[in-house]
C-alpha cells in the first residue's frame, strides 16, 4: 500500500511538471512591413540558452522567462514572456545597419545586402531629421531622387531624370501605400498629400522596375505606414509652430492586444505660406490595423482620408523672381486660384500560409478623389473613383538542390474619371471677388484600365551568389466619352485607345564578395503610359500612332561596410536608354498635344556613405554623405523644325550633393545639421537658359526626457535655409509668354524659416 502511494505521488508530480512546461509559440516580424524575420537569436536571460526563429519567423519556447530577441539590422528587444498566449514580437529597424534589414519592395523578402537592384531606404530616423510637414528635404537626401517643390501642394518628383518633362505634378514613376496604388490610370502620382507622421519608412526602387510593378520607367516609391504595436496602448500628441503661420497638430493613437493592433493618426496643418495667395489647410486621418487570426492567417487594413484646400500662387517670371519673389502671378492672384480636394484610400490585405514553403498575399483596394480647381483660364471640376485587386503567391523551393524563391501574381486596376471645365468669370467682377464659375466648356468621362501579370524568382547558385529573373506583361486601355454638346467648334472626341501588350523582362545578379560587402548587376525593361489628354489632337481625334516611352536600364553597383561597421556605403553606375520620347507641345494657353520626338540616354552615378564618427555608452555622432551625378542627353530629339539632339535633359540638375552630421546622447539631447548643393538645370530644350545652382543648410536640435515610466517629453527646434539663399525650388520648363508677358519659369524657394514643436508620448 505504501509503495502504491509513493508511485501515485511520483507520477502525479511528474504529470504536473509536464503540464507546467506548456509550449509558448510566437512569430517575429519587422515592426513596419510585417515581414517575417528568420534566424532571429532568442536568448533566455536567466540561463543563457539560445534558440533561433525558423525561416517563417516562428519560434517556440518552454519557460516563461525574460528573453532577448536579437537580429542584425534591427534593434534588439528584451521581453518578459509571462503568458502562454501566441506572441507577436515586433523588431524595429536599426538605421545604422540597413544592409541587414529585410526589404519587401520586390515582393520576395530578402536582405538588402542581396538585392540585385538599387534600393534606397529612408528610415523613421531619417524622416525625423527634418520637420514632418514637407516631403522634399527627406526625399532629396536620397541619391538619384529629386523632388522640386513650388508649394506644399505643388511638386514634381523625378527618379534618375524620369518625370522631369511633366509640366505639372509627378508622372512616369509608380507609388504604393503598402499594396495600394497611389498612381492613377494615366500614370500620375501624388504622395505629398499624405501625412508624413503616419509613414514609418520609404523603400525606393530606382530604375525600370516593371517586372513587378508595371508602368513606371523611373522606378517605384513604396510608402510603408506606421503599424500598430501589439500588447501596447499609446497616446502621442504633437504641436508644431513655424514661420509663415505654420501650425500643425497631430495625434497618434495605438492600441494593441496579443493578436490585434490598431493605429490611428490625425493631423491638422495650416500655413499662410511665404507668398501671396499661398494659404494651405489640410486635415488627414490614417488608420492601420493588423490581425493575426491564427498561425497561418493575417489580415491588415489601411484607410486614409485627406481634406485639402490650398491656394496657388503659381510660377513667376525672372524679374519678379529676383526682385519680389513673394508675389503671386497676377492672373492667379486676381482669380484667387486654389485647389480644393478630398481624397480617400481603403485597402484590405490577406496573408495566408499554405505551408512553410508556400503563401499567398491578396489585397483589394478602393480610392477616390474629388477636386475643384479654379484657374485664371478656366475652372476644373473633377472626380475619380478607382478600385482593383493585387494578388500573388510566394514560394520557397529547391531546384538542383539549390534554393529558389519565387513569386507570381496579377494586379487589376480600373478608375473612372469625370472632368468638366467651366468659364472663370473673375474678370467680370470687382477685384477681390475671386473666381466665379460660368458656362461649361467641356465635359468628359474616362474609364482607364490596366492589368499586370508578373513573375520574379531568386535562384541561389551558392550561399554567396543569387540570380534574379523577372517578367511583367502589361496591357492598358482607355475609354473616352465626350458628353459636351457637339458643334462646329466642339467636335465629338469620344473614342477608345488600347496599347499593345508590353512585355518587360528583368535579369539581376548579386554576389557577396566578403562577409560585409556585395556586388550587384541588373538589366531591366520599363515603360511609361500615355495619358488620354496626350492622345487627343486639336481636331478632337485620338492619335492612335502615339507610342509609350520604353527603356532598358543597365546597372552595376556595390554595397557594404568597412572598419567594423563604422563606414557603410552604396555605389551604383547605370545607363538608361529611352525610345519614343514623349513631348508635350503647347498649342495654346491651356492646350497641349503629345508627340513622340526621339530618344534619350541617361547615364548616372549614385554614391551614399554613412560613417559612425563616435559611439560610446552615452554619446553617438554619425555623419552621412551622398552624391548624384547626372549626364542625361537627348540622343535624338526633333520637335517640328527644331533639332535638340545632343542637348542636356531639361529640368534635372547636373549634380546633387548632400552631407550632414547628427548626434544623440543618453542625456536626451539630439540634433543634426545638413548641407545640400543642387547644380544648375536647363530650363529650355534649346539649353539657352539655365537655372542657377544653389546651396542650403538646415538644422534641427531637440531634447527628449522620460518624465516617468509612462510619459516621454520631446521638444525640438529647427531652422531651414540658415543663410537665406535665394533659389528656385521648382522650375517650369519651356514656359511660354502670352500676350506680351515674359515666360514664367520660376517657383521661388522659401527664405530662412524656423519650426519648433513639443511632443508628449504616454504609454498605458
Amino acid at each position: 500500500m505504501q509503495i502504491k502511494l509513493l508511485l501515485l505521488i511520483f507520477f502525479s508530480g511528474f504529470t504536473s511538471f509536464g503540464f507546467s512546461q506548456s509550449k509558448i509559440k510566437g512569430k517575429i516580424i519587422d515592426s513596419s512591413t510585417g515581414a517575417v524575420l528568420s534566424k532571429t537569436k532568442i536568448i533566455n536571460i536567466n540561463n543563457g540558452y539560445i534558440i533561433f526563429s525558423d525561416k517563417n519567423g516562428d519560434f517556440e519556447v518552454i519557460d516563461q522567462e525574460v528573453y532577448s530577441f536579437e537580429k542584425e539590422g534591427y534593434v534588439h528587444k528584451i521581453i518578459d514572456v509571462n503568458s502562454g498566449k501566441y506572441l507577436i514580437i515586433q523588431l524595429e529597424v536599426n538605421p545604422l545597419e540597413l544592409k541587414e534589414i529585410i526589404i519587401t519592395t520586390n515582393h520576395i523578402p530578402e536582405k538588402l545586402q542581396k538585392a540585385t537592384a538599387s534600393i534606397s531606404i529612408i528610415s523613421s530616423d531619417d524622416i525625423q531629421l527634418s520637420n514632418n510637414t514637407d516631403f522634399a528635404p527627406i526625399l532629396n537626401r536620397t541619391p538619384g531622387v529629386f523632388m522640386q517643390s513650388g508649394a506644399l501642394n505643388t511638386n514634381r518628383i523625378t527618379i534618375r531624370g524620369i518625370g522631369s518633362r511633366n509640366l505639372f505634378g509627378t508622372s512616369n514613376i509608380r507609388a504604393y501605400f503598402k499594396d495600394i496604388p497611389l498612381t492613377n490610370g494615366s500614370g500620375e502620382t501624388a504622395i505629398e498629400d499624405f501625412e508624413l507622421g503616419s509613414i514609418a519608412r520609404f523603400e525606393i526602387i530606382k530604375g525600370a522596375a516593371s517586372s513587378i510593378y508595371g508602368a513606371g520607367l523611373g522606378g517605384t516609391i513604396h510608402l510603408i505606414s506606421e503599424s500598430g504595436y501589439f500588447n501596447e496602448s499609446i497616446v502621442n500628441a504633437e504641436l508644431q509652430l513655424g514661420s509663415f503661420g505654420l501650425r500643425k497638430q497631430m495625434i497618434n493613437l495605438n492600441y494593441g492586444t496579443t493578436k490585434n493592433s490598431f493605429r490611428l493618426v490625425y493631423s491638422n496643418t495650416h500655413s499662410d505660406g511665404y507668398r501671396i495667395n499661398n494659404q494651405y489647410d489640410r486635415q488627414t486621418f490614417t488608420f492601420n490595423s493588423t490581425h493575426f487570426l491564427g498561425e497561418k492567417d493575417e489580415i491588415s487594413i489601411l484607410a486614409s482620408f485627406i481634406d485639402l484646400k490650398a491656394f496657388i500662387p503659381s510660377s513667376i517670371n525672372q524679374n519678379t523672381f529676383l526682385n519680389n519673389p513673394k508675389l503671386a502671378d497676377f492672373s492667379w492672384q486676381q482669380a484667387q486660384g486654389f485647389e480644393d480636394a478630398q481624397r480617400g484610400i481603403f485597402g484590405l490585405t490577406w496573408n495566408h500560409d499554405f505551408t512553410s514553403n508556400l503563401k499567398q498575399v491578396t489585397s483589394i483596394f478602393k480610392s477616390f478623389r474629388n477636386g475643384y480647381e479654379p484657374r485664371p483660364f478656366n475652372i476644373l471640376d473633377e472626380n475619380t473613383l478607382a478600385f482593383g485587386l493585387r494578388s500573388r503567391f510566394l514560394g520557397d523551393s529547391k531546384l538542383f538542390d539549390k534554393t529558389l524563391k519565387w513569386t507570381f501574381g496579377a494586379e487589376l486596376f480600373r478608375d473612372h474619371y469625370n472632368n468638366k471645365t467651366l468659364e472663370n468669370l473673375y474678370k467680370d467682377f470687382p477685384s477681390g471677388t475671386g473666381s466665379v464659375a460660368g458656362n461649361e466648356l467641356s465635359d468628359f468621362r474616362e474609364n482607364r484600365n490596366y492589368y499586370n501579370l508578373f513573375f520574379e524568382a531568386n535562384y541561389e547558385f551558392s550561399s554567396k551568389t543569387t540570380f534574379t529573373i523577372g517578367l511583367n506583361l502589361n496591357e492598358t486601355w482607355y475609354e473616352l466619352e465626350d458628353r459636351f454638346e457637339v458643334s462646329a467648334n466642339n467636335p465629338d472626341q469620344s473614342g477608345n485607345f488600347t496599347f499593345k501588350p508590353i512585355v518587360s523582362p528583368k535579369f539581376g545578379l548579386s554576389h557577396i564578395l566578403s562577409e560585409n560587402n556585395s556586388f550587384f548587376a541588373s538589366i531591366s525593361h520599363g515603360f511609361s503610359p500615355i495619358s488620354l489628354n496626350e492622345t487627343l489632337l486639336p481636331s478632337g481625334q485620338i492619335n492612335t500612332n502615339l507610342k509609350p516611352e520604353t527603356g532598358w536600364n543597365f546597372e552595376i553597383g556595390t554595397r557594404g561596410e568597412f572598419f567594423k561597421n563604422k563606414l557603410q556605403y552604396q555605389v551604383a553606375i547605370y545607363r538608361l536608354n529611352i525610345k519614343n520620347l514623349l513631348v508635350s507641345r503647347r498649342t495654346a494657353l491651356d492646350e497641349f498635344i503629345g508627340i513622340n520626338a526621339g530618344e534619350m540616354q541617361h547615364d548616372g552615378l549614385e554614391l551614399s556613405l554613412n560613417y559612425k564618427v563616435l559611439e560610446t555608452d552615452g554619446f553617438m555622432i554619425n555623419s552621412f554623405m551622398n552624391y548624384t551625378l547626372n549626364n542625361f542627353i537627348f540622343k535624338e530629339f526633333i520637335d517640328d523644325s527644331n533639332n535638340f539632339s545632343g542637348n542636356d535633359l531639361t529640368g534635372v540638375p547636373s549634380d546633387i550633393f548632400n552631407a550632414g552630421i547628427n548626434f544623440n546622447s543618453t542625456l536626451g539631447f539630439y540634433g543634426n545639421i545638413n548641407f545640400q548643393y543642387v547644380g544648375s538645370m536647363p530650363i529650355t530644350d534649346s539649353n539657352s537658359f539655365f537655372s542657377d545652382d544653389y546651396k542650403l543648410i538646415n538644422l534641427k536640435f531637440g531634447y527628449e526626457k522620460k518624465l516617468n515610466k509612462k510619459l516621454i517629453l520631446n521638444v525640438f527646434f529647427g531652422i531651414n535655409n540658415i543663410f537665406d539663399e535665394v533659389y528656385a525650388s521648382q522650375i517650369l520648363i519651356n514656359a511660354s509668354g502670352f500676350g506680351g508677358n515674359a515666360p514664367r519659369y520660376f517657383y521661388p524657394g522659401n527664405p530662412i524659416n524656423y519650426f519648433s514643436g513639443i511632443n508628449l508620448k504616454y504609454t498605458f
